[in-house]
């Protein structure tokens, strides 16, 4: 009997999961939730101050590692010091696919100053590799996030998402930009 009530509960949730390809497209700024991942700093023993920021403080939600499409390991404390924006894209996704040439631009145009890093999700590494080389985005880092650990840690439940970090590690937006527009004005903003 209890299967009954919480398999169309799970049904459900799987549902909005994969829903619409972004359908919010809204782009609506959200403040930053209380999720630890996206605040709070603690010491480490990395070299991250390198860049100008504070030597041994990486924040939280930048304590994580990855491998990307080409199978190299990424670690995300190497990001911290600067405004971080993470795409949250997937390979079969035509929104994601229209945000590519924008982000890359973005990603180029920002070098240096911030850092973009794609994390794609919802498919094999395989057909992330080709979404890469198709669209044109290897100038930036892809990670692939098959088992969806990174989306998780941000709780990002749907593909063409952005979630925007500044220097420090806060979340200042989370959401989506239909073809990337607006992403290089948020950017400007935290670099001043």
């Amino acid at each position: 009997m209890r299967a009954r009530t919480l398999l169309p509960a799970v049904l459900a949730a799987a549902a909005l999961a994969v829903v619409g390809c972004g359908s919010d497209s809204s782009g609506e700024t959200r403040a930053p939730s209380s999720k630890a991942p996206a605040s709070t700093p603690s010491p480490t023993a990395s070299d991250a101050g390198t860049d100008g920021s504070d030597a041994g403080q990486v924040p939280e939600a930048l304590d994580f590692t990855a491998t990307t499409v080409d199978g190299e390991e990424f670690d995300a404390k190497t990001l911290a010091g600067k405004p971080t924006v993470l795409w949250f894209w997937a390979p079969w996704c035509p929104k994601c696919k229209a945000q590519a040439a924008e982000t890359a631009k973005v990603a180029a145009e920002y070098a240096g100053k911030a850092h973009v890093v794609g994390v794609a999700g919802l498919d094999k590494n395989a057909a992330m590799r080709t979404f890469v080389s198709d669209t044109g985005i290897e100038g930036f880092p892809q990670l692939s996030d098959e088992k969806g650990e990174v989306w998780k840690r941000f709780e990002v439940t749907e593909q063409s998402r952005y979630v925007i970090l500044d220097k420090s590690g806060r979340t200042t937006y989370e959401g989506v930009l239909p073809g990337g527009e607006g992403l290089a004005g948020k950017l400007a903003a935290l670099t001043g």
